[in-house]
């Protein structure tokens, strides 16, 4: 009893001690930033509809099922993405790690001293051959236990859970680029096989034609300047066409690599003008980022850990209490060590008070401000960048439609005029150099909207990265 209340008298003096500081209850406030209107300034900011992008999950915005088929197997296999996990599982393991100092630790120690008993004069026997060895005691230490009436190990608990959080929402910006990446991909090769397809057709357009010219050379009517004309465009053609092949299959030993496997070819599903575009894009959206964006909610988690670390470190000016409890048996022979008349046992707390240690404290305090702060600024730049790439995403988006509208028409009346430049040519109207032109024109032409086809597209996946892969 004596012992408890000497206890209870330390606790309440060390409770007194604080350097005559009052203890603050300062309170985590995300850091305000300033958001834009209308995160789109081609359109006013609007009201979502009820199935905009921003409401759908990848596999409702990338509607090609071997697109989708890529996507799946790259979440299951991708390097990137299983290192995340692994981060997420060490950043666990680290919580319950810190979060165990809350709780008492409990140990068993055993021990035994071997003695013998001589008389006067006798010479020392070996070990072995003494008749009564005392076997000494075996000692239980019930617990070691940290008072934590300061609630550092609490903010210590704390700050390692959001190293959890943030951990976890860097897994999921992982997941977001995965996805992004993998569609990325897939319409780049789209796009190229779209574009062989325009230079076998145009090549086997360009063959007949110069077989023509080379049969009205044979008979006189065509010159050889017309012959080496046609040869030139029936070479262009050619040229193109090992060129596309061999980014085709870099471009799948690419996929292959975001999908974990090795360089493969891959499983082609819609055209490139076949792929379905999403209902809606978003225009309004600019407070809505802060909850959507995984990367904005890791930072913020960063940050909140930061602080938290800042209260811990000025948390060490104050004492320390720890209590200590043992519980053990003690005799001379093994038959009564464990009777409960041999039990012996101790509670042993302990204050320690830092004095003088070179100023560390202090440093570690300044270190931990330095840190936050640090992380302060990486927040606010996540969300600037989030606010400037969903702009430029819905900006494009607009645009690039707009180009595409354009080339199509451009396309469809370069293929009017080529046909027409043949005919006068054939007609004898005209020469074969204005057809050659046309014939020219018409190919870049269609390249051109091969390549806006997938602009657009790539423009819906940049819209959904910057969206933080749809409201999930």
């Amino acid at each position: 009893m004596k012992r408890l209340i000497i206890i209870s008298i330390i606790i309440a003096a060390a409770c007194s001690v604080g350097f005559g500081q009052k203890k603050k209850k300062d309170k985590y406030k995300t850091p305000q930033v300033q958001i834009p209107v209308a995160l789109d300034r081609t359109s006013p900011a609007s009201p979502l509809d009820a199935q905009s992008l921003a409401d759908l999950k990848w596999f409702e915005v990338f509607k090609d099922e071997k697109l989708q088929a890529l996507i799946r197997e790259a979440l299951m296999n991708n390097y990137d993405l299983r290192q995340s996990v692994a981060r997420v599982e060490s950043a666990r393991a680290s919580l319950g790690i810190t979060r165990a100092d809350q709780f008492p630790t409990i140990e068993a120690n055993g021990g035994g001293t071997f003695q013998g008993v001589y008389r006067k004069g006798d010479i020392p026997k070996p070990l072995e051959e003494t008749k009564h060895p005392k076997f000494g005691e075996v000692l239980l230490n019930l617990l070691t236990f940290e008072l934590d009436i300061w609630g550092r190990l609490r903010k210590a608990t704390q700050a390692a859970r959001a190293d959890l959080l943030a951990s976890e929402e860097a897994r999921r910006a992982v997941l977001t680029t995965i996805i992004a990446d993998v569609a990325t991909s897939y319409y780049n090769l789209r796009e190229f096989d779209y574009e062989l397809a325009i230079a076998k057709r145009t090549l086997a357009s360009r063959q007949e034609s110069l077989r023509l010219v080379r049969l009205r050379y044979e008979r006189g009517v065509s010159n050889q300047l017309e012959l080496r004309q046609s040869e030139e465009l029936v070479y262009n053609a050619s040229e193109q066409i090992p060129a596309l092949e061999r980014a085709i299959e870099i471009q799948e030993n690419y996929i292959s690599a975001l999908t974990g496997r090795n360089p493969q070819p891959i499983e082609r599903g819609q055209l490139l003008t076949e792929q379905v575009m999403p209902p809606t894009i978003p225009e309004g959206l600019a407070s809505d980022l802060l909850e959507r964006r995984p990367d904005i909610r890791a930072a913020e988690q960063d940050l909140l850990a930061a602080n938290l670390r800042i209260d811990v470190a000025k948390k060490a000016w104050f004492p320390r209490i720890t209590i200590t409890a043992f519980l053990g048996f003690q005799s001379g022979e093994l038959s009564t060590l464990l009777s409960p008349s041999r039990s012996i046992w101790s509670i042993v707390p302990e204050i320690s008070q830092p004095i003088f240690n070179g100023g560390r404290i202090k440093s570690n305090i300044k270190y931990t401000e330095a840190q936050r702060n640090y992380l302060l600024a990486s927040y606010e730049q996540a969300v600037q960048n989030a606010f400037r790439e969903v702009a430029s995403s819905l900006v494009s988006y607009r645009k690039v439609k707009e180009v595409r509208a354009q080339r199509e028409l451009l396309v469809a009346t370069l293929q009017d005029r080529s046909r027409l430049a043949y005919m006068r040519y054939n007609y004898g109207v005209a020469t074969l150099l204005e057809a050659l032109d046309a014939d020219r024109e018409l190919f870049n032409a269609e390249l051109s909207l091969a390549q806006s086809h997938r602009d657009e597209l790539l423009t819906v996946v940049g819209v959904y990265k910057a969206l933080g892969g749809g409201w999930q």
